[in-house]
This record gives C-alpha cells, structure tokens and sequence, in this order.
C-alpha cells in the first residue's frame, strides 16, 4: 500500500543520506591538502540529463579507482623495499637480515631508514673521515644482538632502553645497600655480595641460638609427637568448647568457668 511504499521509500532516502555521508568524508580525505597528488582524474560534468542523482555519482565515481590505485601503491612498497635493500647490501651498506622479509610487514621509514643509512655511508666515504669502517660497526651491532638475544634491527633500541633502565636500577639497588652497610659507594660488587653472605650467616646462626633456647633439651622427635597429639586433640576439644559456648550463651572462653560456678550454686539452693 501508499504508506508501506512511502516508509520504505523514507528509510532508502535516509541510508542514501549515511551512504553520501561517508563518501563525502573519504572524499575529503582523498582530496584534502595532505593527500598524495596522483589522484583519479574526475571526468568533466555533462549537463545533459542533470539530476541530483547524476551529480552525486559523478562526485563518486573517482573515489573506487583513487583507493584502488592507492592501494596498488602500498603493495608496491614490499617491492620498493626489496630493491632497496638488495642495493644497500651490494653496497655493503646492511648486515643480511631475511628473517625479517618473511615475517614483517614494511613501513616508508624502514625505506628511509634504508636510503639514509647509504647516504650516510656514500657521505663519510666522501670526506674520508677517520672512524670505524662499516664492518667494524656491524660486528659490534651484530655481537650486542648476540648478547641481548635480539632477532632484528628494529629491536635493538628498545633493548638499549630496556638494559639502560636495568643498569640505572642495579645501580641504584647497590648503592642502596652499600649505604644500608657502611660500604664505600665505589665498592666492587664482590665486596658488596660477601658482606651480604656474612650478614645471612650471622643472622642464621642468631636464630639457629634463639630455637635452641626457646626449645631447651626438647629434640625434634618430641616437638613432632607434640604437634601430633595436639593435631589430634585440639579438634575435639574446639568441638566441645563451642557447644558449651551455644549452651551457656556466652561469647568468651573466660566466661565459661564463672558461669559454670554460677549455675552450680543456684543448682545448690535448690
């Protein structure tokens, strides 16, 4: 009927007002000041058979090509990257690292990072300057990722922040100690773990003094049969504790003997 086709027809002009929505922001997004130049040429308007509907889907109609193209640019970078990289190691610029082809993903920095790297390297050649040479920095990079167990290159400076953090905290613990016992602050770590060694020792043998004497001439095998009958004994008389507690409707173990006596006397005056 008229009112089903006109609610049908509200709720189609509302989804086509989303729909125009969302195209007018990725549009936005494609067209705006920082998105890349080689966008999808937008084919002049025809005024012949002017309709909204023509108008909006002429504003559209480049919007699939653009994201289409740009998409086949981002593929293009795993391939950029490739050669990139094969030129830096024929170069001599970067340490072999196919590990991280198979499993990660790239980025345009990874792409900088690579062509900044054999700049750098075409640049200190240029002006001879005195340092270590590229295989000298390489063995130093590639023993520290032996040492902090790291897999690639983009890990190695969070390790560096990690074991930075570790050491100012090691600092700071012996520091801390040394203070706590009296030691010089340049102390060896050696000294420092020795005076900890005779401090538990003196510790220990206070306390193995302080058992002695609270026990006596008592052995283990007493203190063990002890413990035993008392495992055994004390869940019973809890038992009997807390029903003589309901019964005589007190709360206090030294009530019981006060009310106890209490109830024997008036047991007597009968």
């Amino acid at each position: 009927d008229l009112i089903s086709v006109a609610s049908k027809r509200t709720k189609q002009a509302e989804a086509s007002l989303t729909y125009s929505k969302v195209l007018a922001s990725i549009n936005a997004v494609l067209s705006g000041p920082g998105a890349p130049q080689l966008l999808y040429k937008q084919r002049p308007r025809s005024h012949l058979n002017w309709s909204i509907d023509n108008v909006q889907e002429s504003e559209f109609e480049h919007l699939l090509p653009t994201v289409m193209m740009w998409a086949d640019q981002l593929r293009s970078l795993k391939d950029l990257h490739r050669s990139l990289k094969t030129l830096a190691l024929r170069l001599g610029q970067l340490p072999v690292d196919n590990a991280q082809d198979a499993h990660e993903d790239f980025r345009v920095e990874d792409l900088l990072l690579i062509v900044d790297t054999i700049l750098e390297e075409l640049d200190g050649k240029g002006q001879d300057r005195k340092g270590p040479s590229f295989q000298t920095l390489e063995s130093f990079v590639s023993h520290f990722q032996k040492l902090f167990d790291v897999t690639s290159l983009n890990g190695i400076y969070p390790r560096l922040n990690e074991v930075y953090t570790k050491l100012g905290e090691m600092n700071n613990a012996m520091r801390t100690m040394c203070e706590l016992l009296g030691l010089d602050e340049s102390a060896p770590a050696s000294v420092l773990v020795n005076m900890v060694g005779r401090l538990c020792g003196v510790i220990k043998e206070q306390t193995d003094r302080q058992v002695r004497k609270l026990l006596g001439d008592l052995d283990f095998n007493s203190i063990i049969r002890q413990l035993e009958d008392y495992e055994e004994f004390f869940p019973a008389f809890e038992t009997v504790i807390q029903e003589l507690l309901q019964i005589l409707e007190i709360n206090n173990l030294d009530d019981i003997l006060p009310t106890v006596q209490m109830l024997k006397m008036v047991k007597a005056k009968e």
